[in-house]
């Protein structure tokens, strides 16, 4: 653990010095003749290579059978990158996120969601997407180890220019400030048995739980928002084996009743009772 955290740490300093020194030599004189201006972003390269590289090993070597848990909303939503699709689902297994998935509510019927637009508009309110604000409920009893709810809720980035300007510039960014910037405001549960529950994109200011809480299945966390690296309101929801998202590792899960959707797959679950569904 403390060697994969030792080499985020380094990866996210090796990019920073790599954005200075370019800077540098565009607004000053060069530190470093032009060749070696590059070495730190090569180094952080071959990190991110060798680290991905030894997760999928583990992945394959280490693979734990999926937990049954509730879902994390009620109502009907649509899932994206979805590990039924392909695993890791969204690309790398960085930040325990082998197994993740990502769903957006479906409005009600006669409405629609905004849908992505190639120029304009550009970008669009929170309040126009139908997630904004949804309960994100607890998928299991667990205690509550990580809650945030500071970052703001960013414009939607559904749109050509917001997407290549969140691809090429703000996603980087993020990397570089750790995580926490990434998943922006976020709440991991500890469910036990080496397993944690993790949400992402919360809203600000939405959080009803604090760290050291002892939560019941289907108790309401928090609700849905667009913080971090979002295109537009939806929940991040996954599994993993430590609540540090630097070392975590992704744990498959089921949501009783439902399954592992998959992408583009639409399904509705109904509110919980007494804690169960």
């Amino acid at each position: 653990m403390f060697v994969r955290k030792a080499a985020m740490i380094l990866c996210r300093c090796c990019w920073i010095v790599f954005v200075a020194l370019v800077l540098v030599g565009v607004l000053a004189d060069p530190v470093l003749p032009f060749g070696l201006t590059f070495v730190p972003a090569a180094v952080a390269v071959a990190i991110t290579v060798v680290l991905g590289r030894l997760s999928s090993r583990e992945v394959a070597v280490k693979a734990r059978p999926a937990v049954e848990v509730g879902p994390p909303v009620t109502g009907r939503w649509t899932a994206l990158n979805s590990p039924a699709d392909r695993v890791p689902s969204h690309g790398v297994h960085g930040y325990g996120q082998t197994y993740a998935i990502d769903v957006v509510a479906e409005p009600e019927e006669g409405e629609s969601r905004p849908p992505f637009r190639w120029l304009w508009p550009v970008a669009r309110r929170n309040e126009d997407f139908p997630a904004f604000g949804a309960p994100l409920l607890a998928v299991a009893d667990g205690t509550v180890v990580h809650a945030s709810d500071g970052q703001r809720d960013h414009l939607s980035r559904n749109s050509g220019p917001a997407l290549a300007y969140l691809m090429l510039f703000e996603a980087s960014v993020r990397d570089m400030a750790g995580a926490r910037r990434i998943v922006g405001n976020h709440v991991v549960l500890d469910l036990g048995d080496g397993t944690y529950a993790m949400y992402a994109h919360v809203r600000r200011g939405s959080l009803q739980v604090e760290v050291g809480d002892t939560v019941r299945a289907g108790q309401q966390l928090a609700r849905c928002g667009n913080s971090g690296n979002s295109t537009e309101p939806h929940v991040h929801f996954q599994l993993m084996d430590h609540p540090d998202l630097d070392v975590a590792r992704g744990i498959p899960f089921t949501w009783r009743d439902i399954g592992v959707p998959a992408n583009g797959e639409t399904f509705v679950t109904r509110e919980p009772v007494g804690g169960d569904w």
